[in-house]
Order: C-alpha cells, then structure tokens, then sequence
C-alpha cells in the first residue's frame, strides 16, 4: 500500500525563481520512499520545494512496491530504499549516475508507557531482560528477523520463542505492546516508535552498539526520469545539514 503526499506550489515558486535562472520541472517529482524514513523525506521534499519551486509528490512504499517499480517501466524519478533493492536497480540499469547513500535506521528496545523499565544497558543485560519477561514483541518484518537472530546468538533463542508475539509490521508491534499485560518488551525500528512515543510506548534505549543492526537507505534517480537533473538535485539536498536535522527529529540516523 502506498500513501501519497504532494507538496510545495510548483505554480507559486516557480515565476519567482524563474528569474535566477534555475531549473522547475514541469510536473511534480514523483519519489518513492520506503515507509522507515518517509516521515523525514516528506518534511525535506516541503523545505526542497520552497527553496526550488519545485513540487514533490512522496510516496510511502513498502519494499515490494519498490521492486516491482524497478523491475518494470512504470514512470518515477527518485526511488529512496534498502540497499539491497537500490543496487539491484543499479545492475538492472535502472539508475541514471551511482547511488547516494541517504540514511540508516537503527533498532530500539521499548515497554508501556508507565510499565517496568528492565536493564538494557548491555547485551547480557538484554538477554536476561528477555529471559524475565512475561512477553517479547518484535515483527515479522526484515528488523524483528534480527531480533530472533540476535536472541539465537545470545543464546536465549528457545527460551524467547514461546512467549514471543510476532505482529506484521510496525503499527500492528505498537499496538500489540500497548494492549499487552505483564513485564512485556519489544523491538522496533527507532522511526516507526518515534510516533508512538507519549502515546503509550516508552523508549527505554537503542540496542548497545555490539548488537546494534542499522537498515541502510540509499536513493538513486532512475533513468526513466524526464527531470533528471531536478531529480538529482532533490536527491543532493537530502544529504544537507538540514535535512540531517529531519532525520534526526524522526529517529532516522
């Protein structure tokens, strides 16, 4: 499922900035962001277009939408995804120029708003959290199948699996720890908690570093693009000083 947002006054902006000389394009950039660091991508695409003139429609996308554009012709100028999927959109010759790395997303530990707060503060911390805890929650998703990873390599990975409760996807997580009872924990990507943070969720801490996984985001603009040049630009102007600061406002490193 996709969520589509169009922002800045492509009509607005663009007789004013006409004048100096830099490029509008004619229609909205449309730009497909996967769903961890939408948030920040729409927030840049409304300061890109006041600064531009020119419009930017983003769309929230899941990985497989993303893949099934790359892979057919379908017409878009920047996609924001996994590494994985980006550089298979390189081979595939979908790319017009490299890659740029956009962001990462690391993963946190959280409990109900006002519940028991476990030590978390090291890996043998966490693994003894896990062991006490009446419930632990993470997703089906490419983050929780870390999370079971790194409980098998902590060596708790049988005792964590019957009292596991193992949600679709970030909102359903979210909900699930909220409704739950007991000493319960989850995991989940810091950007899909952010919301949820003084609604019901705590954030207790980010894995420590020795078990930190980050999901990298990288965009590249497609070859298909008819405003290549104005894709390129939105694409540098994620890498600014302020859209550092977006993506730090939404948990997205």
């Amino acid at each position: 499922m996709r969520t589509i947002r169009l922002v800045g006054s492509m009509l607005v902006l663009a007789g004013m900035l006409s004048c100096s000389g830099e490029e509008v394009a004619d229609t909205p950039l449309r730009v497909l962001s996967a769903n961890p660091v939408e948030e920040a991508i729409h927030a840049i695409a409304e300061e890109f277009a006041l600064e531009t003139g020119n419009a930017v429609a983003v769309e929230a996308s899941g990985t497989g939408a993303i893949n099934q554009l790359l892979a057919g012709d379908e017409l878009a100028d920047v996609i924001i995804g996994t590494t994985a999927s980006v550089d298979q959109g390189v081979e595939n010759g979908q790319a017009a120029g490299d890659k740029t790395y956009v962001a990462r997303v690391g993963i946190g530990i959280i409990v109900r708003e006002g519940g028991p707060v476990p030590d978390v503060s090291t890996p043998e911390a966490i693994r003894q959290a896990a062991v006490d805890a009446d419930g632990v929650i993470f997703n089906t998703a490419g983050s929780g199948q870390y999370v079971e990873r790194m409980f098998e390599g902590l060596g708790v990975g049988d005792v964590v699996a019957p009292k596991s409760a193992r949600p679709r996807n970030a909102a359903e997580t979210m909900n699930r720890m909220m409704e739950g009872e007991g000493m319960e924990i989850g995991f989940g990507l810091l950007s899909e908690i952010r919301p949820y943070e003084g609604n019901g969720i705590q954030l207790i801490a980010r894995l420590p570093e020795e078990l930190q996984n980050y999901t990298v985001y990288d965009g590249i603009v497609l070859e298909r693009s008819m405003s290549q040049d104005v894709a390129a630009e939105f694409i540098r102007f994620l890498t600014t000083p302020g859209a550092r600061e977006a993506f730090a406002a939404t948990g997205v490193d």
